[in-house]
């Protein structure tokens, strides 16, 4: 019996074995960047536009969003604006105000009826070799979509985690007509003369977001 159960062991030990050894090897997966909520009632998002004659600034809220972090990174994310809540800081007269949100609202602007949001969707986060305590340390690259277009765009940043708190804080300079707002811009109706719209606009923003 002996003679027969030990070479049939020795056997099935050696199939084991060669079977170990083929089989593939389960790769690791690497854990995902915890996620932090972004907190709309501490972020703020400013906007400043000019023309030949005049500008405005104001305001607008995001709705949502979140931060990817990774130690005390900030390394990607997404970030909802609710097109529907600006608001022009500098016109205090209502009747003002109205016909100015009224325009920047329709079609002519950001036909924010059809397109009620806008996002930015972060795609890399490539810190700033060197950079001053208090000064930007992160260039931020991403997907800026108005009104239904997608367009690639970076900038510098302050960007950071600690506490429990991701926060990114910053200053963009936007070329509308890469979105398909060219209403009173010279780049396209050559004869508007002063009641030209520049292209480009300006996005100040403190976006604040805590671990879950």
């Amino acid at each position: 019996m002996k003679k027969i159960l030990l070479p049939a062991l020795f056997a099935i030990a050696t199939i084991g074995a060669t079977f170990a050894a083929s089989a593939p090897k389960v790769a690791t997966v690497a854990a995902p960047a915890p996620a932090y909520k972004l907190q709309p009632q501490l972020s703020t998002l400013g906007w400043e536009g000019k023309a030949v004659t005049h500008g405005h600034n104001g305001t607008m809220q995001f709705s949502d969003g979140e931060l990817l972090v990774k130690g005390n990174s900030i390394v990607g994310g997404t970030v909802t604006v609710n097109m529907k809540t600006m608001v022009a800081t500098d016109i205090k007269d209502a009747e003002s105000q109205g016909k100015f949100v009224g325009h920047m609202s329709s079609d002519d602007f950001f036909g924010v009826e059809k397109f009620p949001t806008s996002t930015f969707k972060i795609v890399s986060v490539t810190p700033i070799k060197g950079a001053a305590a208090n000064a930007d340390n992160a260039t931020i690259a991403g997907d800026l979509t108005i009104k239904g277009v997608t367009q690639r765009i970076s900038f510098p940043a302050k960007a950071g985690v600690k506490d429990g708190v991701a926060a990114a804080t910053g200053k963009v300079t936007i070329d509308r007509t890469k979105f398909g707002l060219k209403y009173g811009s010279k780049s396209f109706f050559d004869s508007i003369g002063d009641k030209a719209i520049y292209d480009t606009f300006d996005l100040t923003f403190n976006v604040i977001a805590k671990k879950a």
